[in-house]
């Protein structure tokens, strides 16, 4: 899961982001699905890998994994991350805010 709060991307930590699945992926390279875990690893999909290439600013931790358990943990962290972000961006409009946004993804 991918989260957009202003001009950041958050995360969670244990999820992968892509537009096409490491079996497809592998399918349409090597046509063989079965080379899907090189092929993640090639994609670089993880929470870990978009915030080393810069895509996203924040990875949200799962305390052990979102299950029922962690939803609490989970929720306290976003929501003081939330917190920050408002802090951060009062006074500036939603169109400023979308500016950067897209000022920030075509630089890349």
């Amino acid at each position: 899961m991918a989260t957009a709060v202003g001009n950041e991307v958050w995360m969670l930590e244990n999820a992968t982001y892509s537009i096409l699945s490491p079996e497809g992926f592998a399918s349409i390279l090597w046509k063989d699905a079965g080379r899907a875990k090189e092929a993640s690893e090639i994609m670089n999909i993880t929470a870990q890998d978009l915030k080393r290439l810069r895509v996203i600013e924040e990875i949200i931790p799962e305390f052990g994994g979102a299950s029922e358990l962690t939803k609490q943990p989970i929720g306290e962290y976003s929501k003081e991350r939330i917190k920050e972000f408002l802090k951060q961006y009062d006074g500036r409009s939603g169109d400023e805010i979308s500016q950067e946004r897209y000022d920030r993804f075509r630089s890349f």
